[in-house]
């Protein structure tokens, strides 16, 4: 039987021991085997910080969204080979979907964020820049790079693919290497997973690397620029986070943990409503997909108190339909838990649940399967109970980590808001509802002990992904007993792979580290700055116009011709009697199109588009006989990887006769790369 080989510093290695067997939960049969035994720890870390951080932290964030967007496309095609493994870890076909494209998703996701969220550039601004003298002379800005160590991901099962890929994504952007540590359960398919990105030859030498097995020693060697990257329980979570290394090197450590999710119907979803309809089938849903083996499934289903037999029959109904079994037969709806120990898990933390409730459907001990047999396959039916005393400790502290929910009644919104706390902390909890004032209450009541909310109605349940499908632009993660970290979460998610550092320079000097100008720094008068390329631009080219008198005629005519006949602007009397004011003043856009009439090179040239506008405050009054003169100053220039023209940010400062800014504004524009000659 095939020992899974491990990745690291940039070879395949066969581990020395002969490993332990890995089942398939569904026949019982020996997959592979799994072993990290004489793999160097220390040596796929050095590996990593001396390879393949160096290689990431030349590519440009923009490079970088390019190859993982590529990566995903590679994986794509690849599809079908990663679902039958997965069928092997007891998942359904659509089980498999929501691991394997929803992985894939995600590598899409934070490459088109990447793209357009982040500079074509190496170091990302945070935040605007600070003035800490009277004169401008001495100013400050926050900036983040990437780490120098290894992003370790230690992977739980039951997301065999999405769980790396999730991962992965923002420390590959914010440039940093990873090392994957799948849980070894289905190790098989992370490794098979880990060999296409290999083979793919997208991604520089040193990005991934991969083990199989146990974590050995490897935290062990950790520093101060590594990170860990935890998903599983929150007693494993709660022992690494106390590791002696983690401890001693203040090592960035975050955890998603198992957590007692919620799901609350609202009081005005009362049976035969669309909303109860949608609370039955989500849970129903939730209880089935991977077999209940989500850690966003919903564990605590509260329901008005009032409804709890009618909810409890209609769900009963409801996983009466659901066919367990074979994944490979489709009408199968649920397959296996990944493993007999997992199983077995599952009916320990029963015993504790049923002592405070009783059952409404399933049984612990036997289950009805199709195309298989119920005891070699890992099988369990689908299991809800029902607990009629809601302050009852077990379902709040007890979690069955597989196709198990209870019912819990509830009188108010103040009482299922404190209940929520019971839980210690979430990744996610959902609000059943057409009542909007509702909503807002638990919303607001139960927000602190969740990292996401749900709130699903008729409005926007056909386009809604569901209770438990985590989002890449949203954080996944939650307080307290659901670990306290937040993966993915977009842009925030590349942040915690970089360290913010507040530069304190020069305007010039901090210009130049930023490679944006920065307002005190330096200007240059060359060519007109529209009529240069991108290649040719610098930050800092600008121009400064001639003059423009606002005349009354301009501010009637504007005021006629676009139909905003404020009175600030038409009515003398009115506006004298303004204190802002103190007589007739032009419109504000009046004020930005004649800028843009006093900027503007109007020969075709290198610059194509004006795409918008950012960051406009109006503010001093423009009065008729004010001389309106503008300074454009380049600001930020992007390249675009996959165009012959990039973005070009000018800083925009409209002033009157006496020198007073009376407009400040970003203008965005499109530029060729090069000048046609």
């Amino acid at each position: 039987m095939t020992v899974l080989r491990s990745y690291t510093g940039g070879q395949w290695r066969t581990p020395s021991g002969e490993g332990a067997p890995l089942r398939d939960a569904v026949t019982g049969e020996e997959v592979a085997r799994v072993s990290s035994e004489g793999i160097d720890m220390a040596a796929a870390l050095d590996y990593g910080r001396a390879v393949g951080g160096p290689a990431l932290r030349e590519l440009t964030f923009h490079q970088r969204a390019a190859l993982l967007k590529s990566l995903g496309s590679y994986l794509r095609e690849h599809r079908e080979e990663l679902y039958a493994l997965s069928a092997r870890t007891g998942a359904t076909r659509d089980d498999s979907k929501f691991d394997v494209d929803g992985g894939i998703a995600v590598l899409a996701s934070y490459a088109s964020k990447g793209r357009r969220a982040l500079p074509n550039d190496t170091v990302y601004i945070d935040g605007d820049v600070e003035q800490l003298s009277r004169s401008g002379g001495f100013v400050g800005q926050h900036i983040c790079t990437p780490l120098h160590g290894v992003a370790v991901q230690i992977n739980a099962f039951n997301f065999p693919v999405w769980g790396p890929l999730e991962k992965l994504a923002p420390a590959f952007i914010a440039g940093v290497p990873s090392v994957i540590k799948p849980a070894s359960q289905t190790a098989y398919l992370t490794a098979r997973l880990a060999e296409l990105i290999v083979d793919s030859g997208q991604l520089p030498p040193g990005s991934i690397q991969l083990i199989c097995g146990g974590v050995g020693d490897l935290l062990d060697h950790l520093t101060e620029q590594d990170l860990v990257s935890f998903t599983g329980s929150a007693a494993t979570a709660q022992r690494l986070r106390a590791h002696p290394a983690v401890v001693a090197h203040a090592v960035r450590f975050n955890a998603e943990a198992d957590s007692l999710n919620l799901s609350i119907l609202g009081p005005d979803a009362a049976p035969g409503t669309a909303e109860f309809d949608l609370f039955v089938s989500q849970l129903v849903t939730e209880m089935t997909v991977k077999a209940g083996q989500k850690c966003t499934a919903i564990r605590r289903a509260f329901v008005p108190a009032g409804w709890l037999g009618e909810l409890a029959a209609a769900a009963r109904d409801r996983l009466a339909e659901v066919v367990v079994g074979n994944p490979a037969n489709p009408a199968v709806r649920m397959g296996a838990l990944a493993s007999l120990q997992q199983r077995e898990e599952v009916r320990r933390s029963l015993q504790a649940l049923l002592a405070a409730g009783k059952l409404v459907c399933g049984d612990p001990q036997r289950v009805e399967v199709l195309d298989a047999d119920s005891e070699r396959g890992a099988f369990l039916a689908p299991i809800l109970l029902q607990a009629d005393d809601p302050g009852g400790a077990a379902p709040h502290e007890v979690e069955a980590f597989g196709p198990v929910s209870t019912l819990l009644p509830y009188t108010s919104a103040q009482q299922v808001a404190a209940l929520a706390a019971r839980g210690r902390g979430s990744l996610v909890g959902s609000v059943v509802t057409a009542d909007a004032d509702f909503a807002r209450e638990v919303v607001l009541g139960v927000a602190p002990w969740h990292g996401r909310l749900l709130v699903l109605g008729t409005d926007n349940a056909g386009e809604s992904t569901g209770h438990g499908s985590p989002l890449p632009p949203l954080v996944h993660g939650g307080p307290g007993r659901a670990g306290g970290g937040e993966e993915m979460g977009g842009i925030r998610g590349v942040l915690h792979h970089m360290q913010r550092t507040a530069v304190q320079a020069s305007p010039e000097t901090l210009g130049a580290i930023t490679g944006r100008w920065v307002p005190g720094a330096p200007r240059r008068e060359r060519e007109h700055p529209f009529r240069m390329s991108l290649a040719e631009l610098r930050p800092g080219d600008c121009v400064v116009t001639g003059s423009r008198t606002v005349t009354p005629t301009d501010i009637s005519g504007f005021a006629e011709l676009t139909g905003d006949t404020f009175y600030a602007h038409t009515d003398e009397e009115a506006a004298s009697a303004n204190p802002l004011f103190g007589g007739i003043v032009a419109h504000g856009y009046l004020v930005v199109s004649l800028a843009a009439g006093l900027f503007v090179a109007p020969e075709p040239g290198p610059v194509l588009a004006n795409y918008g506008l950012e960051n406009l405050r109006f503010l001093t009054p423009v009065k008729p006989g004010d001389e309106l003169t503008v300074t454009l100053t380049a600001k930020q220039i992007t390249p675009r990887l996959d165009a012959d023209y990039g973005e070009v940010r000018w800083d925009t400062d409209v002033t009157n006769q006496r020198g007073e800014s009376v407009a400040k504004y970003d203008v965005l524009t499109l530029v060729a790369k090069e000048r046609k000659r």
